[in-house]
């Protein structure tokens, strides 16, 4: 007996993907749960585990494109080869018919094009030069979709402000330490913005909307999602009722996410929903941009990196810790007198962390 390998289903939306590369070769014993393959969708790459003990065969190559419950490998139980129906295969002895007359096997699923290095014809007077030719990955695909839509179907404006994050610089540090010792897990800035966003958005519930048709429909919980960059993409993976968790909670759940995205074991149920995004193109030392909304949200908030700049404060002129916070919103949903009261009670927050500990 043996047991089929099928692409199983991970997620509603999605009909076909990927196989990015095998885990297991043909021959290899595997055990059941072990992770065969990944998988790549428009949504995350998976690592899809064996459903039984035994020897693997591969039925498709790495590249190739396959449809939700495919059969792409056969395990074999205890040392003994998969047995599994033969398939069409050329009649090498045989001297009749013709070639054209045999009846034409089924294509295989195409595979997904390979890398091309691409030199042209080489002059003296020229030195040599390449270009290569790299397919989008599935998760660059829709990404690209989804930002195109999103510009497309709606009125984007981004207002800025700046924060001064000197008192919570002052927090991290001063409790950084115990706080660490105390939950198991290092106090960042993101938990900081994740509760003033749960906070502001209770006040400003059309940040936390999407459009439907002629109607608009408003949250009234707080899925957060926070954009995470992972090889070959950005992924979105959603904090569920942030509002509701502590900063602990909050940092525990960004640390597993982003651990579980570099690892490809994220489910796509962990990446769909969300009803607003945080960005954060500091880590990568960006001072200023203008995010796009994850469609179908109708703003997200980005952060940038930290600089000492000289401000006023108190009619002198002092070097503080300041960062640039960018709001994308939908002017269809959101008027602008609603996006800057937004940002300003993010920037308050922000910079009086005593009122968003006590949720004022």
């Amino acid at each position: 007996m043996s047991t089929e390998v099928k692409v199983p289903s991970v997620g509603e939306s999605i009909t076909d993907g990927t196989i990015v590369s095998w885990l297991k070769k043909s021959g290899d014993r595997v055990e059941q749960g072990e992770n065969l393959f990944e998988l790549e969708t428009e949504k995350a790459v998976l690592e899809i585990p064996a459903p039984a003990a035994g020897v693997l065969e591969t039925l498709v190559d790495e590249g190739s494109r396959v449809r939700i419950g495919q059969t792409v490998a056969m395990i074999g139980e205890g040392g003994e080869p998969p047995k599994r129906a033969p398939e069409p295969k050329k009649d090498e002895t045989a001297t009749s018919p013709a070639p054209q007359a045999r009846v034409a096997e089924p294509a295989p699923p195409p595979a997904a094009p390979r890398r091309q290095h691409v030199t042209p014809p080489v002059s003296a007077s020229r030195g040599e030069r390449h270009f290569e030719r790299v397919p989008m990955t599935a998760i660059r695909k829709r990404t690209a979709e989804r930002l195109v839509q999103a510009r497309r179907e709606a009125a984007h404006l981004t207002t800025f402000n700046e924060i001064d994050m000197g008192k919570v610089v002052d927090i991290r540090h001063h409790y950084r330490e115990r706080f660490e010792k105390e939950h198991g897990i290092r106090i960042g800035f993101m938990s900081f913005f994740v509760k003033a966003v749960c906070q502001s958005l209770k006040e400003f519930p059309a940040l936390n909307s999407r459009v439907d048709g002629d109607d608009i429909i408003y949250h009234r919980f707080y899925d957060i999602g926070v954009a995470v960059a992972i090889e070959g993409g950005l992924i979105v993976p959603v904090i569920r009722d942030a509002d509701r968790m502590h900063f602990a909670e909050i940092e525990t759940a960004i640390a597993d996410l982003a651990r579980r995205a570099s690892e490809k074991k994220l489910a796509p149920e962990e990446l769909t929903g969300g009803t607003f995004t945080i960005t954060n193109g500091g880590v990568f030392g960006s001072l200023m941009s203008t995010p796009i909304p994850a469609y179908p949200q109708t703003a997200i908030l980005g952060m940038h990196a930290i600089k000492r700049r000289p401000v006023v404060v108190d009619d002198a002129i002092v070097a503080r810790p300041m960062m640039y916070a960018a709001l994308t919103y939908d002017h269809r949903v959101i008027d602008g007198r609603e996006a800057i009261g937004f940002l300003t009670r993010i920037k308050e927050y922000i910079e009086e962390p005593d009122k968003l500990l006590l949720e004022l």
